[in-house]
This record gives structure tokens, C-alpha cells and sequence, in this order.
């Protein structure tokens, strides 16, 4: 059960109320609904490519599957990349693949990952494989 303790006071300026909230979250539980029935493919197939025509798919490797989602870029407003790992969530060994740059050019934009991020996978137990683009048009 988590402890809630609240510090209440006053500005001094406008006599507003500041209400300060500190809580730890343990044992976080959830029931996923919704998650897409993902495609599995070998390991020969996830090395051709085949398998990246799908934003999340399982990977079967030597007596192991694997709930794989990738994203297309760093940034996390432009694909809405989180529904392909919500697809993911419904299975033990979730791994996204997350570009950790994105650049369109002189005209575009250049996209970073944000370790936030990171830290919210590191919440939800997703493993980050950090990537790059090897070419791209």
C-alpha cells in the first residue's frame, strides 16, 4: 500500500496553496486487453527482413519466443510507437528495437531518443535494443 503524504502552504506572493504529493508505487499490476494476436517467425526470417514488415511480431530461437516491437523513430508522438509495444505486453520476454537517431535531411527534423524512454520500457519490462538506420531514403 503505497504512503501518501501531503505538505500543504501558502505563497507568499498570491496566496496560492501548493499541495506536494510523494508516493512510492510497488507490486504495479495490469491486466493487458486488446493486444493484437501477433505473427511468429524463425530466426531465418527475422534475419531476411521478412519479419520487420510487422510492427510487433514473435520471434521463435532455439525453444525461446520472443515478443518483438520496433519503432521508426526515436520520437514517440509521430508513429505512436507504444501501441506496437502494447501489442508486446501480453507476453514474459518483451524486446522493442528503438532507433536512437532520426535524421530527415537538411530540411526535416533530427530526432533523439529521451531517457525517459528508456525508463518507461524499464517500468512496463520491455528490453531496449537501441538501433540505427544502416539505409535509409
Amino acid at each position: 500500500m503505497p504512503k501518501l503524504t501531503s505538505k500543504r502552504s501558502r505563497s507568499k506572493k498570491r496566496g496560492k496553496k501548493k499541495l506536494r504529493i510523494d508516493a512510492k508505487i510497488e507490486n504495479l499490476k495490469y491486466n493487458p486487453l486488446l493486444c493484437q494476436q501477433l505473427k511468429t517467425f524463425t530466426t531465418d526470417e527475422f534475419l531476411s527482413g521478412q519479419a520487420l514488415e510487422n510492427a510487433a511480431f514473435l520471434l521463435n530461437h532455439d525453444r525461446n519466443t520472443f515478443a518483438i516491437s520496433h519503432w521508426v523513430s526515436p520520437k514517440r508522438t509521430r508513429s505512436y510507437p507504444y501501441a506496437r509495444v502494447y501489442d508486446t505486453i501480453n507476453y514474459r520476454t518483451r524486446v522493442t528495437v528503438i532507433p536512437f537517431l532520426k535524421d530527415e535531411g537538411k530540411q526535416g527534423d533530427r530526432d533523439f531518443i529521451q531517457w525517459d524512454t528508456v525508463s518507461l520500457m524499464s517500468l512496463l519490462g520491455v528490453y531496449v535494443i537501441l538501433g540505427y538506420y544502416k539505409d535509409a531514403k
